[in-house]
């Protein structure tokens, strides 16, 4: 089958499995059901070279990848609060002719700390907050996360990275060196700066005694959208327990040079780094939405 065709027909499943109207529920409601489908570099680069998100991702530190885990030429994200209904969902979505499952990837979103403005993030398996800093207004997403203009416009770049957590070694950490591992305080989120969960941190904060509060190798500030030059990313965090306790990270930006600038400041010098080993990673293009009169995909595969 064509790419666009296979796209197009995914897309109709995705709306009878969220509006219930497809028998492979079993008769269960689907909830608040979402699937979030993307597109990798080489299907990308059939409908369009020069569409965002043709280039392979490259490779970077603390990666220990298979290649049956690196790439993809699909992501199907499925998201339900009843725990049933993404496997389910999954079988239905894989029906579709010509889909091998390359790799898949439970996770679920640990206790949430609200941040502001009815938004609200996750704590990890380390018992810090992730995905804090991100495009929370209107016009922080438009400048950081939907594409622009093009075929693939109000569309996105994702990048996902499944993540082993070594907790035994970072459990022997005593409390104040895991807070400056982060940059945060473990139980209240804030800044070492200082402030609240949802204060922006000061990277040129000191002490008395001519210290920075935010450690230089502290995550916060390598991963700082200022300290690297980049723009905002939304983040997504997932905590995973199979085939190892760890995180399963994902991160939405209009340009991937977001994540990979982001990652090479990161690979220079992160503290958090060495407590954690990627075994799985990719990146898609993210679809614009769809409806009846419009099909998924319509615009990129023309």
């Amino acid at each position: 089958m064509a790419v666009g065709p296979l796209v197009a027909e995914l897309g109709k499943t995705v709306q009878a499995l969220t509006a219930g109207a497809d028998a492979r529920l079993f008769g269960l409601p689907p909830g608040d059901l979402t699937v979030t489908i993307g597109i990798g570099p080489r299907l990308v680069r059939m409908a369009d070279p020069a569409l965002p998100g043709a280039e392979d991702f490259p490779e970077f530190p603390h990666e220990q990848i298979p290649p049956s885990a690196r790439g993809g030429d699909l992501l199907l994200q499925i998201c339900a609060s009843d725990p049933m209904i993404p496997p389910i969902a999954a079988a239905a979505l894989l029906e579709s002719r010509g889909l091998r499952e390359r790799w898949r990837q439970s996770g679920h979103r640990g206790t949430t700390v609200p941040v502001e403005g009815g938004h609200t993030a996750p704590r990890n398996l380390f018992g810090f907050t992730d995905g804090i800093v991100g495009p929370r207004t209107t016009v922080q997403q438009h400048q950081n996360l939907w594409l622009p203009d093009g075929p693939a416009t109000d569309g996105t770049i994702a990048v996902l990275r499944r993540i082993q957590l070594d907790l035994p070694r970072f459990a022997a950490l005593p409390v104040t060196e895991q807070e400056a591992v982060f940059g945060r305080r473990r139980h209240t989120s804030e800044p070492l700066s200082g402030g609240t969960i949802a204060s922006d941190p000061d990277l040129t904060a000191k002490t008395p005694d001519g210290r920075y509060r935010i450690p230089a190798d502290a995550h916060v500030r390598r991963a700082h959208p200022t300290a690297v030059g980049v723009g905002l990313m939304l983040r997504r965090s997932y905590s995973i327990t199979d085939p190892a306790p760890g995180l399963l990270f994902i991160s939405f930006q209009n340009d991937i040079r977001t994540f990979t600038k982001t990652l090479t400041h990161m690979s220079n010098g992160d503290a958090l780094l060495p407590f954690t080993t990627t075994t799985a990673g990719a990146t898609f293009l993210i679809l614009p939405g769809f409806d009846d009169t419009h099909p998924l995909g319509a615009t990129v595969f023309r």
